[in-house]
């Protein structure tokens, strides 16, 4: 998923980012209420998950949840807060959020409150995904390739896995490089730089090193395109 990250303590916030990250998701944290507003409200598709702290220097998460949600948006949101009484839960949950976590937290607590409102959400994105002869398991990070001889299973980074699950949801399409950039990057990246390409690059090196054609074609001044069915190919 792409998750948008609003808290200011900037240790636990990189904590965060750093276990999501490993999981496979795309992060972009921000520090203020007001400009993790900004984004969200300027990118209403762009994000699947939102994790607001509650206090916050200038818009609280609390104002935050309930902006989002007069807004029409209907992403999960968690709210963090050293915050633990009742009363504090339940005004939380009334503004909007879809579940709580107390400060100080437990990464593998997040990590299960995460997967429980993916369930639970309408977009939630089954454990396997498929494409033709191209089977990506997102619970062990195996890309599974039907091939003419028989099954190749190639293990993928996590990054690779990002890149190779947006290609599967949308085989065959002429993918412009900014919009995967925009899709499985965070916002700080280098808008200019060539890190689509060279992601591209090592994904095609991955498996050719398992004897594998490659389904991603470059698109002259276009893009890339993903074949579904280039596993088959001699």
């Amino acid at each position: 998923m792409r998750i948008l990250l609003v808290e200011d303590e900037a240790d636990l916030a990189s904590s965060i980012q750093t276990v999501l990250q490993r999981q496979g998701h795309v992060v972009d944290h921000c520090p203020g209420g007001l400009e993790g507003w900004n984004l969200l409200s300027a990118e209403l598709a762009r994000y699947e998950l939102a994790i607001f702290d509650w206090m916050l220097p200038d818009l609280s998460g609390l104002e935050l949840c309930r902006r989002a949600r007069a807004a029409g948006l209907g992403l999960p949101l968690l709210l963090l807060t050293a915050r633990s009484d009742t009363a504090d839960r339940v005004e939380g949950l009334d503004a909007g959020a879809d579940d709580y976590l107390s400060k100080p937290l437990a990464m593998e607590e997040l990590l299960a409150r995460i997967r429980a409102l993916q369930r639970r959400h309408p977009s939630y994105r089954e454990p396997l995904l498929e494409a033709g002869c191209y089977c990506l398991d997102y619970a062990t990070g195996q890309l599974l390739v039907t091939t003419a001889s028989g099954q190749v299973s190639v293990e993928l980074s996590a990054k690779e896995q990002q890149l190779m699950g947006y290609f599967l949801e949308h085989p065959s399409q002429i993918i412009p490089g900014s919009r995967l950039r925009n899709q499985l990057w965070d916002l700080h990246q280098d808008p200019v730089s060539n890190v689509v390409a060279a992601q591209v690059r090592l994904l095609r090196r991955k498996l050719a090193s398992y004897d594998l054609a490659s389904p991603i074609e470059t698109v002259p001044s276009k893009g890339y395109r993903f074949d579904p069915q280039a596993g088959l190919q001699p």
